[in-house]
């Protein structure tokens, strides 16, 4: 009941205006504010995560809450209709959430593989959505998406979230910083070894004064007596880097052990996958309020 008023007031004020409808049908039985509540509920409460457990789930248990609950595909159809709701609820509660003690002079950046199947095969899923790409933690290639991060800094907790962006698997997280981010001003950012680029980033402080720390990357053909004369200088400051930004990693294992959104084999269109991304990632900060 608490998640169903939460949105219901959400809905009212702000989430309404990106799912209108102007036909004949445009206060159906089975309203938008239902179909996210059980959506959001499942995840939080019950740890369904797919949408046909979470129909299943329930039209076996409340039934008697929700007695007008269409079929599983028109269930299904309605809810991909709903990404940008879900993408403004997201962004919502994100900025709603924003605890005092985050650093706006510190962000972290990081990204994570969210796979709708192995390398092994051809991908025919959002194929304008997804690619092919090799995950280096994970010794995987894979079909999928990028989830990337940009957070805010929040010393002894989890870092909060600023921005989420989700591109095709291959794409490179330093251009997604270009893309998305590099308009930002007065601020240091930690990110791992992607982010090298020692002339670009030296740019950026002249311009934006912002700084890019990351774990110093080793130079290809580097002469031995070089490697040692900077060895202990470059562990040290690796390791102080990755200290700073290891929370951001802390953040992904949350996230997928509270709505497994990892995985997304089961997700069969562009819309799918969408809401199985921003859906997920609502859920998971509806959590941290109920």
């Amino acid at each position: 009941m608490k998640i169903y008023l939460f949105v219901c007031d959400k809905f009212e004020s702000e989430l309404q205006y990106q799912c209108q409808r102007f036909s004949n049908n445009h206060s159906p039985e089975f309203s938008d504010q239902e179909i996210i509540t059980i959506y959001l509920f499942c995840i939080c409460s019950e740890h369904k995560y797919s949408i046909s457990q979470m129909h299943r789930f329930t039209l076996n248990y409340y039934s008697d809450w929700f007695p007008k609950l269409p079929s599983y595909v028109a269930f299904n159809t309605r809810l991909n209709r709903l990404v940008d709701v879900f993408s403004l609820l997201l962004n919502s509660l994100i900025n709603e959430l924003a605890p005092a003690s985050i650093s706006s002079e510190i962000s972290l950046l990081d990204s994570m593989p969210i796979i709708t199947s192995s390398g092994k095969r051809p991908g025919k899923v959002a194929t304008e959505l997804t690619d092919k790409s090799y995950n280096s933690t994970k010794n995987l290639y894979y079909h999928g998406i990028k989830l990337h991060a940009l957070c805010y800094q929040n010393k002894g907790h989890m870092p909060h979230p600023e921005s989420f962006i989700i591109t095709k698997a291959s794409e490179s997280d330093l251009n997604v910083y270009k893309q998305f981010w590099s308009h930002i001003r007065n601020r240091n950012f930690y990110g791992d070894k992607i982010y090298t680029n020692k002339e670009y980033f030296r740019n950026q402080k002249l311009m934006n004064n912002i700084e890019m720390l990351t774990p110093i990357k080793a130079i290809k053909n580097q002469p031995d007596n070089l490697k040692q004369f900077d060895a202990a200088f470059n562990r040290i400051f690796s390791k102080a880097v990755s200290a700073i930004r290891q929370p951001i990693e802390s953040l992904f294992n949350w996230l997928i052990t509270k709505t497994d959104i990892q995985r997304a084999s089961k997700v069969r269109s562009s819309n799918g996958l969408k809401i199985h991304v921003f859906g997920k990632l609502a859920a998971a900060f509806i959590n941290l309020i109920f």
